[in-house]
């Protein structure tokens, strides 16, 4: 199957993931229903909820192309590893953040091909907001149905850079690469809205050395590096997907090289 066009990713992305948030909304600030997966990480009700309109929304437009999300891998639903090409999903983006009501997690999805990831949207529903990428174009998406682009993000700062960091996943790593920066300004941003947060040209750096897994940073990538930025490992290599069980290197993510 050929790739779909780029503006109708474009659309049908967007479409899909505004239901998925509208069905995390519905679950919003109500009994969470939260449980552990196997790997002792936190489910809602409204990750289950997203998921199956996601998995239904892209199997009804793109039947052939697999799709794996966090709330499908393991299952036999799963598509094997090493796939060409198939669709990433994180579903609800930042469940700290949901449980905690910071309205700072997001709806995930990116399209892989060839290890790149080539498309993605993130979209905050609490918050209306949305970035997306296709054809090497990225947009902001507001509230007030507003849109902003091409984005593109700005040069590294000399001295006093802008560096994200979570909310909630800080670690002593971090801190020390955020300390190596000279006159460094640290901000706060939860789930995959830290990528947009680069991709609009507000921040320079965000830098991960704890656990993450490529639906939490596939779709963020892709409006990132539409816009001109960069993920890489701390070895200068950049990110792949479709890797053996999905798990990420640490990396750092910036505005223009």
């Amino acid at each position: 199957m050929s790739s779909p066009p780029d503006h109708c990713l474009f659309e049908v992305l967007e479409a899909i993931a505004r239901r998925a948030g509208q069905a995390i909304l519905a679950l919003y600030g109500g009994s969470a229903g939260v449980r552990l997966k196997g790997d002792s990480t936190p489910v809602t009700e409204a990750d289950l909820a997203a998921d199956r309109v996601i998995a239904a929304g892209l199997a009804g437009r793109f039947p052939d192309i697999p799709v794996i999300s966090e709330e499908s891998v393991g299952s036999a639903i799963a598509p094997p590893e090493g796939a060409h090409r198939f669709f990433l999903v994180d579903p609800l983006d930042g469940t700290r953040e949901f449980l905690e009501r910071t309205d700072e997690f997001t709806v995930n999805i990116a399209l892989i091909e060839s290890t790149r990831s080539v498309a993605g949207i993130v979209y905050a529903p609490a918050l209306d907001e949305c970035y997306v990428a296709a054809g090497g174009v990225a947009w902001f998406i507001g509230k007030d149905g507003r849109r902003e682009g091409p984005l593109r993000a700005r040069a590294p700062a000399t001295t006093g850079s802008v560096i994200l960091a979570s909310r909630f996943h800080r670690d002593a790593k971090t801190d020390a690469f955020i300390a190596s920066q000279a006159g460094a300004r640290v901000i706060t941003a939860g789930s995959a809205l830290k990528f947009g947060v680069l991709a609009r040209g507000a921040a320079d750096l965000y830098p991960r050395h704890g656990r993450t897994m490529e639906w939490d940073t596939a779709a963020g990538h892709a409006v990132l590096a539409a816009a001109g930025g960069s993920v890489r490992t701390f070895d200068g290599v950049d990110l792949a997907y479709g890797k053996p069980g999905f798990a990420n290197p640490g990396f750092v993510a910036r505005g223009l090289d």
